[in-house]
């Protein structure tokens, strides 16, 4: 190991486990949030109980979050099943792009909600501020076709995720006003869904039973 090597490791080790010690802290919250989790897998077990459709939607980071759970279900998550109907709005390069020069990016999820949501479906929408316009109005069109709406946000800004939240049926909040820690509660909670979603539907009745 070269002595510049050596001389840079000692702090960034330190700097390393502060970020990780600030990551522990924040996550520590996470599991008071279980009764809204439940409740939102809840939402989630009947729309595909009845045939119908969860879609994702967010930006940046939040973006990659929505393509991550919907490949959760659409692939697997812990147990080998069937496919679950999950579309992330977020792929679409053509559409995101066209409806984006068309009519504005703020309608860039919601111009394709509206041709592809049902009643019954539910929209999973992230926004780590509480004030992205295209999520915003993604959640305006779900909730006009029946759809049930799952909120993740947190703490950020001026109250904006406490407001999104009350505009959805179901929110997960995560307890931190710092980006990458509402997203790392984001993460967590998508994963708990998975999990609850998948053993919900294709766990043997008595391995559920015995496991409550």
């Amino acid at each position: 190991m070269s002595p510049a090597l050596k001389a840079r490791r000692g702090p960034l080790e330190r700097q390393a486990r502060a970020a990780l010690a600030e990551s522990a802290r924040a996550m520590r919250g996470i599991p008071g949030l279980a009764a809204a989790v439940a409740a939102a897998a809840e939402a989630m077990i009947a729309c595909l109980e009845n045939g119908g459709t969860v879609f994702f939607c967010g930006n940046g980071g939040s973006a990659a979050d929505a393509q991550h759970l919907a490949c959760e279900l659409a692939g697997r998550y812990l147990m080998e099943r069937p496919s679950l109907p999950a579309v992330a709005l977020t792929t679409n390069t053509s559409s995101l792009t066209a409806i984006g020069n068309d009519y504005g990016f703020e309608f860039a999820f919601s111009r394709q909600l509206e041709s592809l949501g049902s009643p019954g479906d539910v929209l999973v929408a992230i926004t780590t501020s509480g004030s992205s316009p295209n999520v915003l109005q993604a959640v305006r069109v779900a909730q006009g076709l029946g759809m049930t709406v799952i909120g993740f946000t947190g703490l950020k800004g001026r109250g904006r995720g406490r407001g999104f939240a009350r505009q959805c049926d179901h929110a997960l909040v995560s307890p931190h006003a710092s980006t990458p820690r509402i997203q790392e509660g984001h993460v967590a909670m998508g994963h708990a869904l998975c999990e609850l979603v998948e053993r919900a539907l294709f766990e043997a009745p008595a391995r559920r039973a015995k496991r409550r």
